[in-house]
C-alpha cells in the first residue's frame, strides 16, 4: 500500500519580509488605484503638491487664514464659469463669450441699481434672465442653425464687450447696494458663544464631513450591489481619511478668520447640484453622450439639439451669476471687467481633466483645475513674480494638462 504525498509549493514571501508586508501591501494598493484612476486623481495630487510647495516657498503665508479666505473670494467667479464651461466642453463645444457676458451683466446690474434705484433682489433676477437670454440666443444659433460654437461665441465676445462700453459709456459705475456687495465680499454671520472660532462655519464643516463620508460609503455600496469593481477597503479608507482631513483643515482655517464667505456656500451648492446632475440625471448622461459619440447618441434617441441649446442657456445663467459676483467683489462695474475670464475658465476645465474631443470631464475636476490656477496666481503674487512670468507658467501648466490627457488616451487605447 503506497502513500500519495503531494508536495505543496510555499507561497512567495512578500518583498521586504513579513514585518513590512502590511505597509508594502497598502503602498501597492495606492499605486494600483492611482494607475487605474490617473485622470481622476492626477490633478488632485498636483494641486496638493502645488499647495505644499508654495507653502514652503512663501514661508507659511499661503495657508494663513486671511489668505485662504482671499483665495476663495478672488477665484469664486472663475470657478462658477468653470462649472458651466466644463459642461460646454463635455458636450463637444466651446464658449468664448463668457468673459464679455460677465462684464455686460455687471454693467447692467450697475445701471439698474445705481442709476435707476432698482432693488438689488429684483436686479439680481433680471440679470440672471439677461444671461439666460444671451445663452439661449447663442444656443439656438449653434444647435438649430448649425453655426459652429467657436464662431457664434466669438461674435458674442465682441458683441457683449461693445454693449458693455455702450452701457457704461466708458466709465466705471458704482457703488452697489450692501445686499449685493455681500454676495462677493460677505461672510456668514456670527452665532453662538465665543469660542475663538466661527461657530457656524465649524458646524457647516462637520455637516459637510458627514455628508461626504455618507455619500462615499453609499456610492461604494451601490457599486457592490451592481457587482461593479470597487477599490479595496484599505484604499477606500485612505481616501476617506484624506477627504476628511482636507475639509477639516479648510474649515479650521476659515473659522479662525471671519468664517465661511457667502460665495463659498453658493459655490458648494453649485458643485453639489451640478455634480448630481452630471452623475445621476438623464440630462447629464445626454451631455456625455453627445460629446462622446454624437452619431451613436442620435441613434439612441438623444435629442442632441435640445441638449446643446440647454447647455448654452445654462452657461449664460452661470456667466450672469459670475458677472454679479465680480461686480459685487469690486463694488463697481467696469468696461474692462471680465477680460480673459473665458480663457481662465477653459484652462480650468482642461487642467481639471476635460478632453479636447468632448465626452470626458467632471464638475469636481473643473473646480480642481480652477483651484490649481488660483493657487498658482496667489502663490506667485506672494512671491512677487512678475505678470509676464506668471503668464508663462500658467501657459505651461495648461500645456502639461492637455499633454497628459493625450498621453492618457493613447495609453488607454494601447
Amino acid at each position: 500500500m503506497s502513500t500519495d504525498v503531494t508536495a505543496k509549493t510555499p507561497a512567495p514571501a512578500p518583498p521586504g519580509g513579513t514585518g513590512s508586508a502590511g505597509g508594502n501591501g497598502l503602498l501597492q494598493l495606492v499605486l494600483t488605484g492611482l494607475r487605474r484612476n490617473m485622470r481622476q486623481y492626477g490633478m488632485l495630487i498636483a494641486l496638493g503638491l502645488i499647495v505644499i510647495l508654495f507653502e514652503i516657498w512663501t514661508g507659511g503665508d499661503l495657508l494663513l487664514p486671511r489668505n485662504v479666505s482671499n483665495l476663495v473670494l478672488q477665484n469664486s467667479y472663475i470657478l462658477i464659469l468653470a462649472i458651466g464651461m466644463m459642461l460646454v466642453i463635455i458636450a463637444g463645444h466651446i464658449d468664448l463669450s463668457v468673459g464679455s457676458l460677465t462684464a455686460f451683466v455687471g454693467a447692467f446690474a450697475a445701471v439698474l441699481t445705481v442709476q435707476h434705484g432698482v432693488a438689488w433682489p429684483v436686479a439680481l433676477v433680471l440679470c440672471l434672465l439677461v444671461g439666460a437670454a444671451a445663452g439661449s440666443v447663442q444656443g439656438f444659433l449653434i444647435a438649430y442653425l448649425g453655426i459652429p460654437s467657436f464662431i457664434v461665441t466669438l461674435a458674442g465676445m465682441l458683441l457683449f464687450r461693445g454693449l458693455t462700453e455702450i452701457l457704461l459709456k466708458g466709465q466705471t459705475l458704482g457703488p452697489f447696494p450692501d445686499g449685493l456687495q455681500k454676495m462677493g465680499n460677505g461672510f456668514l454671520p456670527e452665532v453662538g458663544p465665543n469660542t475663538n472660532y466661527h461657530n457656524l462655519t465649524l458646524l457647516l464643516g462637520i455637516v459637510l464631513i458627514a455628508a461626504v463620508v455618507w455619500q462615499e460609503v453609499r456610492a461604494r455600496r451601490r457599486q457592490r450591489e451592481f457587482t461593479l469593481d470597487v477599490v479595496p477597503v484599505k484604499l477606500f479608507a485612505l481616501k476617506l481619511v484624506a477627504l476628511v482631513a482636507a475639509i477639516l483643515v479648510l474649515t479650521l482655517l476659515l473659522a479662525s478668520y471671519k468664517g465661511a464667505p457667502i460665495i463659498l456656500i453658493i459655490l458648494a451648492a453649485l458643485v453639489v447640484g451640478y455634480g448630481y446632475i452630471m452623475r445621476n440625471a438623464v440630462f447629464g448622461r445626454h451631455i456625455y453622450a453627445i460629446g462622446g459619440n454624437l452619431p451613436a447618441a442620435k441613434l439612441s434617441g438623444v435629442k442632441d439639439k435640445r441638449v446643446t441649446f440647454q447647455v448654452f442657456l445654462n452657461m449664460g445663467v452661470l456667466a450672469a451669476l459670475a458677472g454679479l459676483v465680480v461686480a459685487a467683489r469690486l463694488n463697481a462695474a467696469s468696461p474692462k471687467a471680465g477680460v480673459n475670464f473665458e480663457l481662465e475658465a477653459i484652462a480650468s476645465s482642461f487642467i481639471g481633466g476635460a478632453s479636447m474631443s468632448g465626452g470626458v470631464g467632471t464638475v469636481l475636476g473643473a473646480i480642481i483645475g480652477g483651484l490649481v490656477l488660483g493657487v498658482l496666481n496667489n502663490g506667485m503674487n506672494l512671491l512677487s513674480v512678475g505678470t509676464d512670468w506668471q503668464q508663462v507658467i500658467k501657459g505651461l501648466a495648461l500645456l502639461v494638462a492637455v499633454g497628459f490627457d493625450v498621453w492618457n488616451k493613447r495609453k488607454s487605447g494601447s
